[in-house]
């Protein structure tokens, strides 16, 4: 053994000596923050895009505005798919097109589907009314007539 000057007289103190504080509080905050991140981005969405009831108004005056111009590319765009494989972009004409002015009466959610679909009524300059389908298909599409 040897005798002489040490560098320590004991051991070396642990290192950690105090009592271990917990992080619930940062996990707590973390996850409180995420939820208020995914309501604050569902309020920019609805307000940058609008209310289903709001785009279900703008395609369909769009879609009637492009009829009533001859422009059925556009028309035929703003089609679902089952409508686009049903009709070809000249008999679109002939199903959705009235004579006369069209105007955009209100909109409600369809009482079968729920929000999920938007029955847009449109008056026409005779005094006939018809129902468009409108659902959200990458985007709001005219699904169908009434």
């Amino acid at each position: 053994m040897t005798q002489g000057p040490f560098l320590y007289d004991d051991d070396p103190a642990p290192l950690h000596t105090g009592t271990p504080r917990t992080r619930q509080g940062w996990l707590v905050g973390l996850l409180v923050g995420t939820v208020l991140l995914a309501v604050a981005m569902v309020g920019v969405l609805y307000l940058v895009r609008g209310a289903p009831a709001d785009q279900a108004e703008e395609v369909t005056g769009v879609f009637l505005a492009a009829l009533a111009s001859g422009d059925t590319e556009t028309a035929y765009g703003l089609l679902c798919e089952d409508e686009q494989a049903r009709l070809d972009a000249t008999g679109m004409e002939d199903e959705y097109l009235r004579p006369g002015a069209a105007e955009i009466a209100g909109v409600q959610d369809d009482p079968a589907e729920g929000a999920r679909v938007q029955q847009v009524t449109v008056r026409w300059a005779d005094g006939g009314s018809t129902q468009l389908a409108v659902v959200n298909e990458d985007g709001p599409r005219i699904c169908g007539i009434g």
